[in-house]
């Protein structure tokens, strides 16, 4: 369930966001949406991938945390261990609304980091915005700006057709293994095929950049294998796995 308000220092003067991260608060996701805005960040973490919508066509992009349903192999007990969170995590309950087609904060009153005892205060006691609120508000301004990036990336990306299918197979034993279906890539192949016009319009956009950081971040579905290698050794020590 979730109860959408615009956000207002009166109504929610009290308003505390529990920050840390754990599972009972939804992080336990093997997926999160991301932008081309912070690939460079992402790409040093996670795997990106791209995801296309079946009834639309519209590409999103993804960062993989892991290969299972309630699987964040970045979580555990004493949070999310990484040197950078997507922003889609760090707003919390918050998103863009927009009232007379001009954006305003609104924030999920059902979300189960809403308090009023513990966590950020959302607002200062004289009613100005915290600290706290003033990031996600520039985390919030990011994602807005990421979504008409990705939205221009992936017609210029369609356009010239780099966008293939990929089939991710994770093996570990022959009793476990994860197909990983759905997912595209840029087609390194089609990339460096590409004449010097197409590829000089595509470093002006700034998606030739995206392009590279993208493919770049292939790399670290091996450090996701060793994460997830770690985790099933924990398991078996604490007796979980058979």
């Amino acid at each position: 369930m979730t109860r959408h308000v615009m956000l207002n220092n009166v109504a929610h003067k009290d308003l505390r966001v529990i920050t840390r991260r754990a599972a009972e608060f939804g992080d336990n996701v093997p997926s999160v949406m991301t932008f081309p805005t912070e690939f460079g960040d992402v790409q040093r973490e996670y795997p990106i991938f791209f995801r296309q919508d079946a009834a639309t066509g519209d590409y999103v992009c993804v960062a993989l945390l892991g290969f299972e349903k309630n699987e964040n192999l970045f979580l555990d007990e004493a949070g999310w261990h990484a040197s950078y969170l997507p922003g889609v995590i760090v707003r919390g309950p918050f998103l863009i609304g927009f009232q007379n087609q001009e954006p305003v904060i609104h924030v999920d009153l059902d979300d189960p980091r809403i308090s009023h005892t513990e966590g950020e205060a959302v607002f200062l006691p004289q009613g100005g915005n915290s600290r706290y609120l003033d990031h996600v508000a520039t985390v919030l301004k990011g994602i807005h700006a990421g979504l008409a990036v990705s939205k221009a990336m992936f017609a210029a990306f369609t356009a010239l057709n780099l966008i293939e299918p990929v089939k991710v197979e994770i093996k570990f034993n022959p009793e476990e293994q994860y197909d990983l279906l759905g997912l595209h890539t840029v087609s390194e192949e089609k990339l460096a095929a590409l004449d010097g016009e197409s590829l000089a319009s595509l470093n002006r956009a700034g998606f030739l950049q995206g392009a590279f950081l993208q493919i770049a971040s292939l790399n670290n579905v091996k450090k996701l294998i060793d994460m997830k290698h770690r985790k099933r050794r924990r398991q078996a020590d604490d007796g979980i796995l058979k």
